[in-house]
């Protein structure tokens, strides 16, 4: 009885513990942060208590308690709708809004994270039991880093150049560099938007990146980024300053353009490389005949 109480108590603590390790990533997507830190890492201890207990259910045996694991991603599922509609619910009073395909892969995200946290404890759980603690120790730690690896996924940064662009009108017509944004026409307003805001052109590296740049909604999640880490000078009234970001038809290279209270290009720059690539705007036509026919005979990558 104590051996079983010491393996549940061993995998319950490292999946809380690998829980807490990927919080570091939701602070850019979640709000209201603090109270999500709490509800998140709570989650993560009811996930790995109930992985946990499988390993000792399992060897007793006791196969009716495994039934707890169906029903805990039968309750996960429902976690992921609640995220879901939460967000949706907070997006509609966003100034500039994250849009549903984010959303969605926020959700995803915190539903895919409970089974991780839950099968690392399983595996931990397993190891103590079988080599003690020594074994589970090192379980642990090959966990957290695959964990780490596998959850952090891609951002636009890993498959685009973000380079500082260059805010110009013609007459009304707001421009980065060659691309067009939008029609401006205030003088007040273009006047402002020449001397306070920035710009950055987004150039995707190959065939597959300017397929996720085509994506409307990744679009969305690279300005609400910015908004959101830099602030924004966007109200009600002034939907001039609304952050866009804008595709060059010809080229695929994106131009974002912001109003931020941060003046800072640098800070704008980081912000948009580490914008997460969602999974609704992955695609790989380079990886298909037709996609690479295509490139090739067009010259491209």
């Amino acid at each position: 009885m104590e051996n079983y109480l010491a393996t549940i108590i061993a995998g319950t603590l490292a999946g809380t513990l690998s829980r807490i390790q990927l919080l570091r990533m939701d602070y850019r997507q979640y709000p209201g942060y603090p109270h999500g830190m709490i509800s998140h890492i709570s989650l993560g201890f009811i996930a790995s208590a109930i992985g946990s207990v499988s390993v000792p259910a399992i060897m007793k045996p006791d196969f009716a308690a495994v039934t707890f694991l169906a029903l805990a991603a039968t309750q996960f599922r429902e976690i992921r709708g609640i995220e879901r509609t939460t967000l949706d619910n907070l997006d509609k009073k966003e100034l500039v809004q994250r849009g549903s395909d984010y959303i969605e892969g926020i959700a995803r995200t915190f539903e895919a994270r409970n089974y991780l946290v839950m099968f690392t404890a399983f595996l931990v759980t397993a190891a103590f039991y079988l080599t003690g603690l020594p074994g589970a120790v090192v379980m642990t730690v090959l966990l957290a880093a695959s964990v780490r690896y596998f959850m952090s996924g891609k951002n636009i940064g890993d498959i685009c150049e973000v380079v500082p662009a260059k805010i110009s009108f013609d007459k009304n017509l707001l421009k980065v560099d060659e691309i067009d944004v939008m029609n401006v026409g205030l003088p007040e307003m273009r006047d402002k938007i020449i001397n306070e805001g920035l710009a950055v052109k987004i150039v995707p590296r190959d065939f597959n990146a300017m397929a996720v740049l085509s994506d409307v909604g990744q679009r969305m999640a690279i300005a609400h980024t910015a908004a959101a880490l830099l602030g924004t000078k966007k109200d009600i009234d002034t939907p001039e300053f609304t952050p866009l970001a804008r595709k060059n038809v010809d080229t695929g290279d994106v131009g974002l353009y912001v109003m931020p209270v941060i003046n800072d290009m640098e800070a704008l720059l980081l912000a948009v490389k580490r914008t997460p690539v969602l999974e609704s705007s992955r695609s790989k036509p380079l990886s298909t005949g037709a996609g690479r026919v295509a490139v090739k005979n067009n010259g491209r990558q």
